[in-house]
Parts: structure tokens; C-alpha cells; sequence
């Protein structure tokens, strides 16, 4: 049994208490994630200074240094630096993979609050140890690479447990919509991450690393005093999930998804009029048994190439603005924001397509299709001006972050929360975790070909991320054909048709 949450007898929880908290929730796991987001970012900002282009910041002031890296940052100073990037992004990114899930399994098993609360103060602590190697002097790449890895680790603890809190509060009628709003802090920590960087580039970049470690390892310890967990733990009822049978007799209470509605399809009055009595708390669902919900597998596998993509542009493309259009860093930093900024108005687009059409993946596979020639031209004709640009990095964002968006909110909630689990709610930070995890192997592959593949030519960077949108697309074929089937069953029985 999970002991309730101590509460003055004075105070009671009206309906508006219940928005209230709704509320709360959002906008701590909102800064949370942000801040997750702010600190992983400096890295992509950072590169361009690791390595610049020392003969245009003049003579070389060190006669017995290369002249052509003199400035550079050792042990980043070499013909090899692409790889070292790439070995750094990947250090990151396959801890974080594989941590993940590991992590969904704890989040299930320990107090959310702690889980994300610690986690968060350790990123911090990463974080700012890998920009304190600047002011210690630090050439050494083992450093860096191990900073990394335990960052990788840590991070893994934001995901699961963000959409573990979102989902305990909101049921599954506008769960796109306001998931897809609520998704924009990745795209919001991205920028915030970029311009907190850009700050600081240029003079001293080792800050571009310690003040997003501290604004991270703050917001963690904020959590950590109001973050409420579950509805119940402050006497407010859990949201309806999904269309239960005893609810398929009231139209209202199926549409309706304002008032709280319990699991059981109780209405909140009939709940409060009945006494409480302690239940079993469910157990947490396996690793197996999470995996053998349907659809948890075709979107864990497309998200595996949309996380590939995205991340790839997460890494790399303040440096291709730096080698293409020739841009300073700070200025390619900041353009790069514009990416995040379309990647805002593609997760709310696809949430609120998805929520009115109930097709998930179809909106995704869509997306999808249209990404693959607009990266195509975006590389092709995205640098011939600045208003170009702009408008391309905006339509590309928004196209390549809205599946990602949909897949990692609104669809982990939807399977963590799906009908066959009969009410257990002990299933979405290992579902979200499933998903999330698969898609950060895409998320360490995608920098790491990038990085090998770079030096034969920025081109073939775009195909590749090509391929990886097609694979996506193909993956979620499937779950696209039963939706196709969902919708057209009630439309041929209107006409009269058999539908088998």
C-alpha cells in the first residue's frame, strides 16, 4: 500500500483543486524536461569553438604552434576532430540508451519524486564537470568521454518519469493536444541550451556547461518539494484512461474528460459517496509483458530512425551552418534554434491532428513522407539566403520533430495506459522507457554516422538521414492499415456494407 500524502483535515479538494494540481504537474515536468534539454545542447554549440578556424582570428601569437590550430582545443586540434566529436556524442548517447531501459524498471519501483529529483541534481554535477575542464586545463579525451557516459546514465532518469507524472494526471481525450503543447520544452530547452551557450562560446565555454548544470540541478531540487506524484496522494481521483464497457452505456461520461473520472467508469460523485477502502497496489508490469502490448513495438522501431534524424540535427547542425554558410559560431548556434522553434509547432500540429483524426500513426507516417524531400532541399537550396533558410530549417523542424514529438508523449501514454493492462497504471515509465530507449539507439547511431560520414561530403549526411525518415515511415505500415481499417468500418456499415 502506498501511504497517503499527510494532509491539514482543514482543507478540502473541490474540483478546482483537482485542475490545480493538473496544473502544477504540467508546468514542473514542463521545466523539468527543459532543463534536460538546456543541458545536453551546449555540446553541438560548443564544437565549432573546440576546433574554429584559426587563421581568421589573425596571426599566430605561438610561433612554435601549428598555424592552422594553434587555437583549438587539444585534444580536438587534430585532422581527426570530426571522429572525436562523434566519439563524444556517442559516449552520451549509447550510455543513455542503454540506461534507459534500465531506468523505466526503477522508475516503476521507486517514489517518482526522488527518482527525477536525484537524477536531476546528478546531471547538474555532469554537466558542469565536463565546462570545468576548461578552466582545469583538461586535454585529455578520457576525460571528457567518462563525463559523458555518467551524464548519458543519469539522464535517463528524466523520460520515463516526466511521462509517468503527466499521464497519472491526464486521461486520454485531448492527451495529443496537450502532450503536444506540453512536448514543446524539448524544443524550448533546445534553444534556451543554445543561446545560454552562445553566451559564453566565444570568451570562456567552459560556462557554456556549468551555468546550465546549475539552472538543471536547481529546477531538480524544486521537483523534489512540489512535485506530486499521483492524484490520489492528495485525495483527487485518477483520469479515465480508456473507454471502459460500463461506459459505453453513457455517451457523456465517454466524451467528457474535464470532470475526474475513476478507472472503474465511477462518476467523481458516485466515488466520493462511497467509502474508500485500501486496494492492493497493482504490481509493475515486466519488460516482457510491456512489450507484448500492441503497437509497443513498430513505434519503439520508428522511433529508432526519427530519433535518429533528430538528434543527428541536435549535434551537427550548428557545424554544417558553420562549414556551409560560413557563419561565426554564435550566429550558427542561434540559426540553428529555429529548428527547435519548428519542432514546437510540428509536436503541437501532430498532437492536435491525431487527437481529432484518433490516428496516431497515420499522422506520424505522413509527417514523415513530406520530411524526406524537404531535407532534401533544405541541403540543396537552404543556404542560397537568409530568408531561405529560415523558412527551411522552420518547415524541416517542424517535420522531423512533430512524429518524434507524438511518438514520445501522446503514444507512450496511450500504451502505457492501453486497455489489455485492465487499469494498472504500473506500466508507463517502463513502456515510455521501451519506446524512448529504443529510439536513443537511433539517437546514438545518427551523430555517430554523421560523424564518419561527414568528411566524404555533407550530402551524403542527407541521404542517409533520408533513408533512416523512409525506414520510419515503413515500420509504422501495420498500425497504419489497422487505423485505415478502424475508419472505414463505420463508414461502410452507414452505407450498408459488411464489414469482416
Amino acid at each position: 500500500l502506498r501511504p497517503p500524502v499527510p494532509v491539514p483535515p482543514t482543507l478540502t479538494f473541490p474540483l478546482a483543486s483537482s485542475h490545480s494540481y493538473r496544473g502544477l504537474t504540467l508546468v514542473l515536468t514542463f521545466l523539468s524536461y527543459t532543463s534536460y534539454h538546456l543541458s545536453r545542447k551546449p555540446i553541438s554549440i560548443v564544437k565549432s569553438q573546440l576546433h574554429p578556424n584559426c587563421s581568421a582570428l589573425g596571426p599566430n601569437p605561438h610561433n612554435d604552434s601549428n598555424s592552422s590550430t594553434w587555437c583549438s582545443w587539444a585534444p580536438f586540434d587534430g585532422d581527426n576532430y570530426k571522429e572525436l566529436f562523434g566519439a563524444l556524442d556517442n559516449a552520451f548517447l549509447v550510455a543513455y540508451a542503454i540506461g534507459m531501459f534500465i531506468s523505466g524498471i526503477f522508475g516503476e519501483r521507486l517514489p517518482l519524486r526522488y527518482y527525477l529529483s536525484g537524477g536531476m541534481v546528478l546531471s547538474g554535477l555532469f554537466t558542469s564537470l565536463f565546462g570545468l575542464g576548461y578552466f582545469w586545463d583538461i586535454h585529455v579525451l578520457w576525460y571528457f568521454i567518462v563525463v559523458q557516459v555518467c551524464n548519458g546514465l543519469v539522464q535517463t532518469t528524466g523520460w520515463p518519469a516526466v511521462v509517468a507524472c503527466v499521464g497519472n494526471w491526464f486521461g486520454k481525450g485531448k492527451r495529443g493536444l496537450i502532450m503536444g503543447i506540453w512536448n514543446s520544452h524539448t524544443s524550448v530547452g533546445n534553444i534556451l541550451g543554445s543561446l545560454i551557450a552562445g553566451a559564453w562560446v566565444s570568451s570562456a565555454w567552459g560556462l557554456s556547461f556549468v551555468v546550465p548544470g546549475i539552472i538543471i540541478a536547481a529546477v531538480g531540487i524544486i521537483c523534489f518539494f512540489f512535485l506530486v506524484e499521483y492524484p490520489e496522494d492528495v485525495d483527487c481521483n485518477p483520469p479515465l484512461h480508456h473507454v471502459m464497457t460500463t461506459s459505453e452505456k453513457d455517451p457523456e461520461a465517454v466524451t467528457s474528460n474535464e470532470g475526474p473520472l475513476s478507472l472503474s467508469g465511477q462518476s467523481s460523485v458516485d466515488h466520493s459517496n462511497s467509502p474508500k477502502e485500501p486496494a492492493e497496489e497493482p504490481e509493475a508490469i515486466s519488460f516482457l509483458g510491456a512489450l507484448r502490448i500492441p503497437g509497443v513495438v513498430e513505434f519503439s522501431l520508428c522511433l529508432l530512425f526519427a530519433k535518429l534524424v533528430s538528434y543527428t540535427f541536435l549535434y551537427w547542425l550548428p557545424l554544417y551552418i558553420v562549414n556551409v554558410a560560413h557563419f561565426g559560431a554564435k550566429e550558427a548556434g542561434d540559426l540553428s534554434t529555429l529548428f527547435d522553434v519548428g519542432g514546437i509547432l510540428g509536436g503541437i500540429f501532430a498532437g492536435l491532428i491525431s487527437d481529432y483524426t484518433g490516428g496516431r500513426a497515420t499522422t506520424c507516417c505522413v509527417m514523415l513522407v513530406v520530411a524526406a524531400p524537404m531535407l532534401f532541399l533544405y541541403n540543396h537550396v537552404g543556404q542560397n539566403g537568409i530568408g531561405t533558410s529560415i523558412a527551411m530549417l522552420i518547415i524541416c523542424g517542424a517535420l522531423v520533430n512533430g512524429p518524434y514529438a507524438l511518438i514520445t508523449t501522446a503514444v507512450s501514454a496511450d500504451l502505457g495506459t492501453h486497455e489489455s493492462l485492465k487499469g494498472n497504471a504500473k506500466a508507463l515509465s517502463t513502456v515510455t522507457a521501451i519506446i524512448d530507449g529504443t529510439g536513443s539507439v537511433g539517437a546514438a547511431l545518427g551523430p555517430l554516422l554523421a560523424g564518419l560520414i561527414s568528411p566524404t561530403g555533407w550530402n551524403n549526411v542527407f541521404y542517409m538521414l533520408i533513408a533512416a525518415d523512409v525506414l520510419a515511415c515503413l515500420l509504422l505500415a501495420r498500425v497504419v492499415v489497422k487505423e485505415a481499417r478502424g475508419w472505414c468500418g463505420p463508414m461502410a456499415r452507414q452505407r450498408g456494407y459488411v464489414v469482416t
